[in-house]
């Protein structure tokens, strides 16, 4: 149909001529009403953007010499992170001539994984970069969906 003969049809009948695909060979074009078109589609893409779910980055930090009740206090926090659905980065921060021992800051990397293996996975082995050794936990993905019900 002529585009002329178009818009008159859409204008006696109220709506308005939308172009569809511009780039089909004719150009598809559709009698509608633009507003309430484009605000149906706002509408949908603010659904999209509430199921989504921001995953963040929580860190825990130690250091070797850590007592126990302190890990346990840190792998406690840590364990709520994972609950919610976040990430935990996970440093032992070495100081001075600490770093020479890094077999101690590994023993407390796995035993921090070990503790949490029931709702995490590793996703980044522990590993030395400057000072600092870094392990990154992911949550499990059952214990995810049990959260979102």
């Amino acid at each position: 149909m002529p585009v002329r003969e178009a818009q008159e049809t859409a204008q006696n009948r109220g709506f308005d001529l939308v172009e569809i695909a511009p780039s089909a060979n004719p150009p598809v074009c559709r009698l509608m009403d633009y507003g309430k078109h484009k605000f149906e589609q706002s509408k949908r893409e603010k659904e999209a953007r509430k199921k989504q779910k921001v995953i963040s980055i929580k860190e825990v930090k130690m250091r070797p010499n850590i007592d126990e009740h302190d890990f346990q206090t840190k792998t406690k926090n840590a364990r709520k992170f994972l609950n919610s659905g976040d990430k935990v980065k996970f440093t032992i921060m070495f100081r001075g001539r600490q770093i020479t021992h890094p077999e101690i800051g590994k023993q407390i990397s796995e035993k921090f994984a070990e503790q949490l293996s029931d709702i995490s996975s590793v996703e980044k082995p522990p590993k030395v970069e400057g000072r600092n050794m870094v392990m990154i936990l992911v949550p499990k993905q059952d214990n995810v969906s049990k959260e979102a019900e």
